[in-house]
């Protein structure tokens, strides 16, 4: 994790020294005061409910060393740091993003050591993120983002959490608008980068797919170009073999950089191709991969779907890439743990099996949710509860009118629609390609969806569960499952 002195953090930053001496030494960093460790770094964000600023001397009481404010500190915080020789800073314009963002950014140029693999794309970067985590950890020590925190705040962490002594750092990256992950390459500056596809995420937000095409090959903007590192890091650009826009992204943005492109899918021609590929047992996907060298083998991947492995096949490129035996991982990967409430599926004996996938969604995510809930077995009914996609902006109409039409094309015994204008848009794409009235059931959120829904899902029944964040669906899960 971090370690620098307040003089160099001052120095990286340009935030003000308030009080105390610069030559504190400071050891890690945390946003929230109850996680801040003995000698840490609490860095005061100012929220919509809570203001971090409001914590600083706690924080100091809990052993931080520094602060970092986003106001000018009260006489209490300076007296507080007085008493602990704990130093207080004011982050310059009081943006604690920018802080982050500068002081996570020092922090990599002081570990060129590292090969930092940056992970974006509008579907499949958290698990692809995962997959890589385990794979490079058969050779490498490794240290990856947590969760999903990947975007202005949880990339600075992740590359502020990571030690001197790590060698890969896998740090996913997520946009919602255009410029965001310009910041985030300059701050991570990544020696490999991955970008799993380009959706209709954050539509919305950049107004068309080109332009989320776009936004996505910023990632490219301060990758650092090496042919040093561990093992054969030598920079480039990894993409599946179907994105259309593939070629723009190497022609307008990879190219003029010299940075060498490899692909993977189901072509020939690519780098590592999908030969096979089969769905077996609770419809996991079992893979036969090869290799432009010859290399091959087979595996089954953990979790359920084929849209599982072009990230599989991501993931299986870059360990090649940096070095590591394709065989350890491969298997590393077919036993890696399913992500909670992503594709995860529970239940059993007198419950229903559900698959949980209400940690976020897309119109793309939800067809290929949609394609699972298809072809696991099941022997009682096959439910959909689908709610709202977010930041689809004028695009909301259609694409949920697509969703809802996709929705109707599968053998489904009941499909829930949870939300308002949108989710009637569903309804009635639905209902147009033929679905009939009495397997649909409408509902406004999730507390009316626990309420008419939950009670209704018997054992035997499987129950695909998929919103945005915001639908709060994870609770109808929790619900079904006690």
């Amino acid at each position: 994790m971090v370690c620098m002195t307040v003089g160099d953090i001052v120095g990286a930053t340009r935030a003000r020294l308030a009080g105390g001496a610069d030559d504190v030494q400071v050891r890690g960093v945390a946003i929230d005061s109850r996680m801040v460790g003995r000698g840490g770094l609490f860095v005061c964000f100012p929220g919509e409910r809570v203001d971090g600023n409001d914590y600083a001397v706690a924080a100091m009481g809990a052993g931080a060393a520094a602060v970092v404010m986003t106001r000018e500190p009260e006489a209490e915080v300076l007296a507080e740091a007085r008493d602990l020789d704990a130093a207080v800073l004011v982050a310059e314009g009081g943006d604690a993003e920018e802080f982050m963002l500068r002081l996570a950014g020092a922090w990599r140029t002081r570990n060129p050591q590292w090969v930092v693999v940056g992970v974006t794309g509008s579907v499949g970067k958290t698990t692809t993120k995962d997959m890589l985590a385990v794979a490079l950890a058969t050779r490498y020590k490794v240290h990856a983002t947590e969760g999903n925190h990947n975007n202005l705040i949880g990339l600075p962490l992740t590359l502020l959490l990571a030690s001197a002594d790590d060698e890969v750092v896998v740090a996913e990256m997520g946009m919602n608008h255009a410029g965001e992950l310009t910041r985030l390459s300059a701050c991570g500056r990544p020696t490999v980068a991955v970008i799993t596809n380009v959706g209709t995420s954050h539509i919305g937000n950049l107004g068309s797919r080109e332009a989320i095409a776009r936004a996505k090959a910023e990632i490219l903007s301060s990758m650092q170009l090496t042919d040093a590192g561990c093992g054969r890091a030598r920079s480039c650009l990894v993409m599946t073999s179907d994105n259309d826009y593939a070629a723009l992204i190497e022609d307008e943005y990879a190219r003029p950089r010299g940075i060498e492109v490899l692909s993977v899918g189901a072509d020939g021609r690519c780098s590592v191709r999908a030969a096979r590929v089969a769905l077996v047992g609770d419809g996991r996907a079992h893979v036969a991969v090869t290799c432009s060298d010859g290399w091959r083998d087979e595996v089954t991947l953990p979790m359920p779907g084929r849209h599982v492995v072009s990230d599989f096949l991501l993931a299986l490129a870059v360990s090649w890439r940096v070095g590591a035996d394709r065989t350890a991982a491969c298997t590393a990967m077919a036993h890696m743990p399913q992500t909670h409430m992503r594709m995860e599926i529970a239940g059993g004996p007198g419950r229903p099996r559900v698959i949980d996938d209400s940690y976020n969604a897309s119109p793309n995510s939800t067809a290929a949710a949609l394609d699972v809930l298809a072809s696991l077995p099941c022997e009682g009914r096959r439910v959909a509860v689908l709610g709202e996609v977010a930041e689809l902006g004028e695009a909301a109409p259609r694409l949920h009118g697509y969703m809802g039409a996709y929705a109707a094309a599968k053998p489904l015994d009941l499909l829930v629609l949870v939300g308002t204008d949108d989710a009637d848009r569903m309804a009635e794409a639905a209902l147009t390609m033929g679905f009939s009235e009495d397997r649909l059931e409408r509902v406004r959120d999730v507390d009316e969806a626990i309420r008419v829904i939950a009670p209704i899902v018997d054992e035997g029944d499987l129950v695909l569960v998929k919103a945005s964040r915001a639908a709060r669906l994870d609770a109808f899960v929790r619900e079904v499952l006690a």
